[in-house]
């Protein structure tokens, strides 16, 4: 056996008084303590960090960069929460969890509802991952005045998505009966030919669920037809003042996924589909019909666009009653830990 000094034992013939061992003993007792300080203070040095999220592809390359190591590397020890969107802004009120990724009018309605959150960064932008799914009979989004619609609670993404696609066709909520279910329930309704539900609102990896049914209804819109749902990461402004160095760390950490899903795509789909339960082949199926966004992406995103969107998004927002004011606008984001 190699203490933890890197010499080995002295032969038993040695006596038990004699200076030399008892000079080694002592050194080896001396480097096993500073060992245990260094591997204690390297632990002292990781900051803890939980993140809310749900298993939305988009979200995928968080889950990437802890199960790659890429968190631990740049000193995080970060802890990955499934928790539903509209449950989340409550953890981050509670301080169970610190950041979270979620849809940019998101964020809006968290603040607005006194959830202080600042954005740090682009994760996605739906590329068709966010659809509208109907029943036979129904041609246009038109049509579903008066039917009901399966989509997530207010406040969340899917909500949004149908309030805004609503909107876009001279609709809105007060047009339509809204049935509360979350994005997998609301496919496999339709999948099962849920009786009383005409359409509902869903995402990836649940979309590709019906889009391998053509028979449990179809595909409507989606966010090619309306770009309007792209995903960002934000943590509390407590958390951003007190740790801007794990705050970039955590952007660093997203940017080092995202190239690793190309320099090593089979791998990175496999570990990111492992965590929904899909193969890797699936998984990049699925990522299809998104586009995760680089630091070059980042900064063109915060330049203009996401403020311009947030404001079109408050006013859809306060139109369907979802919030009541808008928050503070200047305060949604934080672009210092792009760079």
């Amino acid at each position: 056996m190699v203490p933890p000094c890197g010499c080995r034992f002295l032969p038993d013939h040695f006596d038990e008084e004699s200076p030399v061992k008892k000079s080694m003993i002592a050194l080896a007792a001396s480097a096993a303590v500073s060992l245990a300080t260094l591997g204690t203070a390297a632990s002292a040095q990781e900051t803890k960090v939980a993140i809310g999220m749900s298993g939305w592809t988009g979200f995928a390359p968080l889950t990437l960069a802890k199960e790659a190591g890429l968190y631990k590397k740049l000193g995080l020890d970060v802890s990955i929460k499934k928790i539903p969107q509209k449950d989340r802004h409550l953890a981050i009120a509670s301080g169970d969890i610190q950041c979270a990724a979620t849809t940019v009018e998101t964020w809006v309605v968290w603040n607005a509802n006194g959830v202080a959150t600042t954005q740090i960064f682009q994760l996605d932008k739906s590329f068709g991952a966010d659809g509208m799914v109907v029943k036979a009979g129904i041609n246009s989004i038109k049509d579903l005045k008066g039917k009901t619609v399966a989509a997530s609670a207010p406040g969340t993404a899917p909500y949004f998505t149908l309030a805004w696609m609503l909107r876009e066709n001279g609709l809105s909520m007060k047009d339509v009966k809204v049935v509360n279910l979350e994005p997998q329930a609301a496919a496999n309704a339709m999948i099962a030919g849920t009786a009383g539900i005409d359409a509902a609102m869903t995402y990836e990896p649940f979309l590709s669920a019906v889009r391998a049914k053509p028979e449990a209804g179809k595909i409507i819109a989606t966010t090619l037809d309306y770009p309007m749902i792209m995903d960002t990461f934000g943590c509390t402004p407590k958390f951003l003042a007190e740790n801007p160095k794990a705050a970039k760390a955590l952007t660093d950490a997203y940017f080092d996924a995202v190239a690793m899903i190309k320099t090593e795509p089979k791998k990175s789909f496999e570990i990111m589909g492992a965590d929904v339960k899909q193969t890797g082949e699936a998984f990049e199926k699925s990522q299809a019909y998104l586009r995760w966004q680089d630091r070059e992406a980042n900064a063109k995103f915060f330049a203009g666009e996401h403020a311009a969107f947030s404001k079109k998004a408050a006013e859809i927002l306060l139109e369907a009653g979802i919030i009541k004011a808008l928050p503070d606008m200047s305060k949604l984001a934080d672009t210092r830990f792009l760079k």
